[in-house]
């Protein structure tokens, strides 16, 4: 009897334990990442061969979104037909300062015809860099160019490397862009790895500028300060992600600025990313 007795409690059990199963397969757990997204310029040199072949391998990896650093030669036109076919967004590209200083209205019309909601300043040469006053002046700059963005429905930002950490009297170029800039008007996209890279901690940007950082770029590092992939590094991406409501984050992009393999790498991040 005793036996008997024990069976169907293990039977009950085992059913118990079945029914939360197919309760958890049936409501998933919400993910820290709900769309990942890749930077294409770790796909440049695909891309430079074949856009649309790209675009597709990018789009059956599983990603969804991809932000733009160049069109290779395609028309807006091309590229929005091409993201349309392959089942993918761009949010976002990078663009130049060249092009914000130079050619603004044309780089808006292309965005437009393409369907970017954000346009992202990449990167400052070495002679567009200098002291406070110099960032000060570029954020001037910046708030003049996302003014003009505005009236367009697309939103600027700014990508960060690390030198703009570099002390500059008591003060750097991040902390400054981030001061003298519009918070309505100027957005940042926090470079998760240079952050991590130059010694500082996103979460401290986050807390003291909340809802400024609608764009993250994840790249992991190892323990030598190298550039790895998402999940073979030391940065604690969820802990990171966890505040992602705080910063405002609305796209992941995945990226490595030299990889050995593009495709082998994106697809590592990727399984990493659509994990958390």
């Amino acid at each position: 009897m005793t036996d008997r007795r024990n069976a169907i409690k293990q039977m009950a059990g085992a059913v118990a334990v079945g029914s939360m199963s197919s309760l958890r397969d049936l409501v998933a757990p919400p993910r820290a990442v709900p769309r990942c997204g890749v930077q294409l310029y770790t796909l440049r040199t695909e891309m430079q061969k074949n856009v649309d072949a790209t675009l597709d391998r990018v789009a059956r990896i599983g990603y969804k979104e991809v932000e733009f650093a160049g069109y290779f030669g395609k028309s807006p036109a091309q590229i929005a037909a091409r993201l349309k076919s392959a089942g993918l967004t761009a949010p976002s590209a990078h663009v130049g300062l060249a092009d914000i200083r130079d050619k603004w209205s044309q780089t808006l019309d292309v965005a437009s015809a393409i369907g970017h909601r954000y346009l992202v300043c990449a990167y400052l040469t070495e002679d567009q860099r200098g002291d406070a006053e110099t960032y000060r002046q570029l954020a001037a700059e910046f708030n003049v160019a996302a003014q003009a963005a505005k009236a367009r429905g697309i939103s600027f930002a700014y990508h960060n490397h690390d030198f703009e950490f570099t002390p500059l009297a008591g003060t750097n170029g991040y902390d400054v862009l981030l001061a003298e800039t519009d918070k309505a008007l100027v957005h940042f996209e926090m470079d998760l790895y240079w952050t991590a890279k130059a010694g500082k901690n996103a979460l401290d940007f986050f807390a003291a500028y909340p809802g400024r950082f609608p764009l993250v770029h994840v790249k992991d590092m190892k323990g030598d300060g190298s550039m790895t992939e998402v999940g073979s590094g030391t940065i604690r991406f969820a802990r990171i992600f966890a505040k992602a409501k705080q910063a405002g984050i609305k796209h992941y992009y995945v990226e490595h600025d030299q990889p050995k393999d593009a495709f082998a790498s994106i697809t590592t991040s990727y399984k990493a990313l659509a994990a958390m």
